[in-house]
């Protein structure tokens, strides 16, 4: 009997969270220092817009603040409040910090879990075909370009439109505030849509290897139910999707800036933000660490959750791996990513024909005609011209990124004991907290914000990849391999690394129209790309200002943004697993049947493992 054992690996974890909270922790504290500007100046600002920045009213704020002292007094007086339970006080208000801190976090957990519950409610419809297929032994199919599209609608366009549509034109629901529940329904289907997209291609996605298994035909032919395969390959597929969706849940209360904006939420995302602009580092300190403590405590919850569902098999290295082959591309899967990348090459190849910086005022926000086929903007530039120019920028910036937080997570999801800690710190802030702290150190520009988005994009990927790593080393395919001998650098190349990279890569082209969208958020604040670059993001962000009038502004780059998932999932899943495979003998060489229920039971719990036994039996 092999057990995975890990009290090492939970010590290296804890301490990797450790440092890197501490890490983050000074950094925001140095904030004011790193940025090259003086505190006392944006203090000043925050506090009276009208007052002059004197040298006298420059000096009193330092000596009021203590900022004369330097960073590292400032840092030491704030760590020795901390333990007494002080978080300080705000430089701009006044106000203690901890309880309007406390406050804020209440109000994003609230909106996080009723985003989670859209997410939850889409992520199932777009699953339940696949695993009713996979329930009845058919090909399981996926969520796929669909689930991608939705994952890749911009939040606060999503948030601009329901404001819109639904609370100005209809006014069904309120528009701003935080009163009651009916304030809570947009910003979370704003909020919902775009994760549902995600955790429902991700769950489509590990449903096939789950079905594939070999406890699946078994079931199937001692005459088990079909919603009963169902459950059990639904529990059997959660454990690779769970760490997900602890992060998800990280980022909905965080990363909500957007829709905290739009819809006037006092949520902490909101908060942290107003903070890093007025440099008021009391505050920011602390929401960014009331951000790290909840990050820290979903990744462990996620992390027990998992190994619960696991149960004795991820102990006893007794899990299965699933017996498929790679599918053969087909016309019918070829055809969404040709007619999507053929139309977006056509889109951006005729932009680029024109000019993108050309400004006729008469005809600003004109509708699409034969002069401007896709309308115009505010200023009058022509809408197609400056989405084709965009399209390198765009779609080149967001892909470097992708691929090096692909490679990334992939890499450190082969040392989950390090990444673990650091994968939960780094996926609690905003990519707009590290893209400020970023531009502090770095200064405003894309390769800043590139490396800002970076630095938040890789968590999601090196949890997958863990996730992964730690199923197939626990598989009794891989205990028989090292009994026959076989060295771990094969185990790794051959076995280990096929498994594992194919479904973190599918992951990293859901996540590419996300990572075009933070870049762009960036840009927005003024730390990435800057106007008048024709940058996709940027283009949707000039539009929030007048979509009910010219709505043509938006949904161009929002759609280019829908096709670039499309083709980019598309084509990924065009390897993707297939159920059908040459299969192995009911009788597999040197395991008995009777383990291989056992083996069942053991991953899924469930019952009746004895008629499964004897119903096999008479099925050989």
């Amino acid at each position: 009997m092999i057990r995975v054992r890990g009290r090492g690996p939970a010590v290296a974890g804890a301490a990797g969270r450790g440092l890197a909270l501490v890490a983050v922790v000074v950094a925001v504290g140095l904030l004011p220092w790193l940025s090259g500007k003086d505190p006392a100046l944006s203090v000043l600002r925050a506090r009276s817009a009208e007052q002059e920045p004197t040298p006298e009213a420059l000096a009193a704020v330092r000596e009021d603040l203590g900022l004369d002292a330097g960073p590292l007094a400032q840092f030491g007086s704030w760590l020795g409040g901390l333990v007494r339970g002080d978080l300080g006080t705000s430089w701009v208000s006044g106000a203690r910090v901890g309880p309007g801190v406390g406050d804020a976090l209440v109000v994003s957990l609230a909106l996080m879990g009723a985003s989670l519950a859209v997410a939850a409610v889409l992520a199932g419809a777009l699953c339940a075909r696949t695993v009713v297929r996979g329930a009845r032994g058919t090909s399981a199919g996926s969520a796929g370009a669909g689930a991608a599209m939705l994952a890749s609608v911009p939040e606060f366009l999503l948030a601009t439109v329901g404001l819109l549509v639904l609370g100005v034109w209809l006014g069904w629901l309120p528009t701003s505030g935080w009163s009651g529940p009916a304030d809570m329904v947009l910003p979370a289907l704003a909020l919902g849509v775009p994760a549902g997209g995600l955790l429902g291609r991700l769950v489509a996605d590990a449903l096939p290897g789950a079905f594939a298994e070999r406890w699946a035909a078994l079931w199937r032919a001692s005459g088990v139910s079909a919603w009963r395969i169902a459950a059990a390959g639904l529990r059997r597929a959660m454990p690779a999707v769970v760490p997900q969706l602890g992060l998800v849940a990280v980022g909905l209360t965080g990363g909500a800036v957007a829709a905290e904006t739009v819809f006037a939420i006092p949520g902490i995302g909101r908060t942290a933000l107003g903070a890093a602009k007025s440099q008021d580092v009391p505050l920011l300190q602390a929401c960014v660490l009331a951000l790290l403590l909840w990050g820290l405590a979903a990744g462990v919850v996620a992390h027990l959750v998992r190994r619960l569902l696991l149960g004795p098999g991820l102990r006893d290295a007794q899990l299965q791996l699933p017996d498929v082959r790679l599918a053969a591309p087909s016309w019918g899967r070829l055809a969404v990513p040709v007619l999507l990348g053929a139309l977006l090459l056509g889109v951006v190849g005729w932009g680029l024909l024109r000019d993108p910086y050309t400004v006729e005022t008469a005809a600003r926000l004109a509708a699409p005609s034969t002069a401007h086929p896709l309308g115009t903007d505010g200023l009058g530039r022509d809408v197609l011209a400056r989405l084709g120019h965009g399209a390198a920028t765009t779609i080149g910036t967001a892909a470097a990124v992708t691929a090096a937080s692909a490679l990334a997570g992939l890499a450190l999801g082969f040392l989950p004991a390090l990444s673990a800690g650091l994968a939960d710190v780094a996926n609690a802030l905003p990519p707009v907290i590290v893209g400020i702290l970023v531009a502090g150190a770095l200064g405003p520009g894309g390769g800043g914000a590139a490396l800002a988005v970076a630095l938040t994009a890789w968590p999601p990927l090196a949890a997958h990849a863990a996730t992964l790593v730690g199923e197939v080393r626990a598989s009794r395919f891989l205990v028989a391999q090292r009994a026959l001998g076989a060295t771990r650098g094969r185990i790794l190349t051959r076995h280990v690394l096929p498994a594992v990279a194919g479904p973190v890569a599918r992951h990293a082209a859901l996540r590419l129209p996300g990572t075009a969208l933070a870049l762009a958020s960036l840009g927005f604040l003024g730390l990435g790309a800057q106007a008048p670059a024709p940058e996709w993001g940027l283009l949707l962000d000039e539009s929030r200002g007048y979509l009910e009038r010219a709505p043509w502004a938006a949904l161009a780059p929002a759609s280019a943004l829908a096709a670039m998932a499309g083709v980019a999932v598309s084509v990924s899943s065009l390897g993707g697993l297939r159920e059908g495979g040459r299969r192995r003998p009911a009788l597999a060489a040197g395991v008995h049947e009777g383990q291989e229920v056992q083996g069942v039971h053991g991953v899924h719990g469930v019952h009746g493992v004895q008629g499964v036994h004897e119903g096999v039996s008479r099925a050989v």
